[in-house]
């Protein structure tokens, strides 16, 4: 695999840049060629070796996107270890929760990391994480920053040992079907599962997704703002791009720092070619206005991307007239980190063929979408909807979830026997194409990043006054949604404000910062089936101010409670206002 993303490169063109490192300090972007790179993965990967880690070990990635973040990722894979990347921004709770699933032998991380012009206390929470992990044998430390950071008995300076490795290191043979990689995603249970993608049929689909989705042409710089620590960093910052021999942009920092015009400043002075973002990014800049944007030559952009979630109208219009000017091809992709690649999208297409605003459209070679009725039956004919499912097997689709295959056949291909079963909803068009209308279980997105109402409900359930949560996801004009909590308390607490704040703190540590719920309302009880089930279904109507529109209640216990909740929520409202 390796060979693929690497020594093809170096042979024909060892000089050709394979990352544009953007740190995070604006304008001091660094250039590393085909060849740097394989000599960095090269000497992490006989450092790796070095320190016992062998073919099918399991290494737990926790930095920030950078180079050397690449090079650890490809290191694994060229001597046949399986890396699990957690996105920096967990906490060490959620950190220590993957490496004991997967049974990690080490954890490769920064001193500290850099981002919107603070300081990340990396090594501080892999420390705090490592604790509880007897698997853990070793932690490889890299510099980010000039501070030093405590170095205890089984961590290793990182570059001092690269310095002194060999910088050849020949790729461990590996089957077509062995492990590249495990990534953690949530689900509508309160566990995350380690979903597993392979080598051959991985590398394929995310190389050829990112030729003809974004038609990416040789010398062209392809800039993909998304972290190391989600799938599209995998499929469009690494593997993809690097299989066919790119240029990739290695994104630090944030949208907004030092001011709302980085992305743009960033697109004029590495000329970036093909530009592709998260919805969410888009509705926070659009706020600030048109100047920011317009302040910077955006010629070099020739197509557009979004990823993460449903793009909506102004975000898109936004997008294609003032980012790409009316002139660039705006792809708004379909895909999931079980999928591996990009699944649906506008294009590939035929030439000049109409791309609609805010839909995904069109299937990849090889994807076979189907609508399902709630009776498990095909939906035929267009102008319908349904539950989104996959018909065949294609190349980059998840294997298993890691240490627990019943749950990857129960999650995708129980509910509709014979196919893969999205979670998502969808609408065919008159003309066929495809729209995503959103998750059809209890997970929701906040800014393009997937959660399990369940994980955020299973957090505040540790609070020992709070007996009852119900965690839902309401419309949010920014992060696309939010997560709102109802909870029950034990007494009559005169402590409200209190319970609240402690609640955002244990959710923050438990998983992180982004899944802390906007809103917290208490109340006195919860919705419930007579078989105790909680009807979210209620909470959201109460939530979206559908109360006018609550449905069949009578499956609920004590239906009076429909009115405590609307009452308790009005005077919330009143009171925040």
């Amino acid at each position: 695999l390796t060979v693929n993303c690497l020594d093809q490169h170096v042979e024909k063109s060892p000089n050709r840049v394979a990352l544009i490192w953007e740190r995070d300090e604006p304008g001091t972007a660094v250039h590393v060629t085909y060849r740097e790179l394989l000599d960095l993965t090269c000497r992490l990967a006989n450092t790796l070796k070095k320190y016992g880690i062998q073919k099918g070990d399991k290494v737990a990635i926790y930095m920030s996107v950078s180079p050397l973040s690449v090079a650890a990722m490809l290191a694994c894979a060229r001597i046949g270890a399986v890396h699990t990347v957690v996105f920096a921004g967990f906490s060490a709770e959620s950190l220590a929760g993957r490496i004991m699933d997967s049974g990690c032998k080490a954890v490769i991380t920064y001193n500290q990391g850099v981002r919107g012009g603070r300081i990340i206390e990396l090594k501080t929470t892999v420390d705090e994480a490592v604790k509880n992990c007897p698997s853990i044998k070793h932690v490889f430390v890299a510099q980010r920053t000039d501070n030093k950071v405590q170095m205890g008995d089984r961590d290793i300076p990182l570059e001092e040992e690269m310095a002194k490795a060999a910088s050849v290191c020949t790729p461990e043979s590996m089957d077509s079907e062995d492990m590249l990689f495990m990534l953690y995603t949530s689900g509508s249970t309160g566990k995350p599962k380690g979903i597993v993608h392979t080598q051959a049929g991985y590398l394929l689909y995310a190389a050829l997704t990112h030729k003809y989705v974004f038609d990416y042409q040789q010398g062209d710089v392809f800039g993909c703002v998304a972290d190391i620590g989600w799938i599209t960093g995998h499929s469009y910052v690494v593997y993809g791009p690097l299989c066919n021999g790119a240029t990739s942009v290695l994104f630090e920092s944030t949208p907004v720092y030092p001011d709302p015009g980085r992305y743009w400043e960033v697109v004029q002075r590495l000329k970036i070619n093909q530009f592709y973002g998260a919805p969410t990014a888009i509705r926070l800049l659009l706020n600030y206005g048109e100047e920011w944007v317009k302040k910077y030559d955006r010629s070099s952009l020739k197509t557009l991307g979004s990823v993460g979630e449903p793009i909506n109208h102004e975000a898109w219009q936004w997008f294609y007239h003032v980012v790409g000017e009316g002139r660039c091809t705006l792809v708004d992709t379909w895909w999931q980190t079980e999928t591996g690649g990009i699944c649906i999208a506008p294009r590939p297409s035929e030439e000049k063929a109409e791309i609609i605003p805010a839909m995904a459209m069109r299937p990849f070679f090889g994807i076979v979408p189907v609508l399902m009725d709630e009776n498990g039956k095909v939906i035929e004919g267009n102008d319908v909807s349904g539950a989104l499912c996959i018909a065949q097997p294609w190349p980059g689709m998840a294997r298993t979830i890691y240490g627990d295959h019943q749950r990857f056949v129960d999650a995708y291909f129980k509910t509709y026997p014979g196919y893969y079963f999205t979670g998502d909803g969808a609408y065919r068009t008159k003309k066929g194409y495809y729209q995503i209308t959103g998750r059809m279980d209890d997970v929701i997105n906040i800014s393009g990043h997937r959660l399990g109402t369940a994980e955020i409900e299973d957090a505040m359930a540790d609070h020992p006054e709070v007996p009852e949560t119900a965690v839902i996801g309401y419309p949010h004009k920014i992060k696309g949604e939010g997560a709102f909590a109802f909870i029950v308390l034990k007494e009559q607490t005169a402590h409200i404000d209190r319970v609240k704040e402690e609640l955002k703190t244990i959710v923050a540590s438990k998983i992180a910062k982004y899944a802390v719920p906007d809103h917290i309302l208490v109340v006195k009880r919860l919705p419930k089936t007579r078989s105790g089930k909680i009807m979210r279904r209620l909470l959201r109507k109460v939530v979206t101010e559908q109360s006018g529109n609550m449905g069949d209640v009578t499956t609920l216990d004590d239906p009076s409670v429909v009115k405590e909740i609307l009452d308790a929520y009005q005077k919330y409202k009143k009171s925040s206002s």
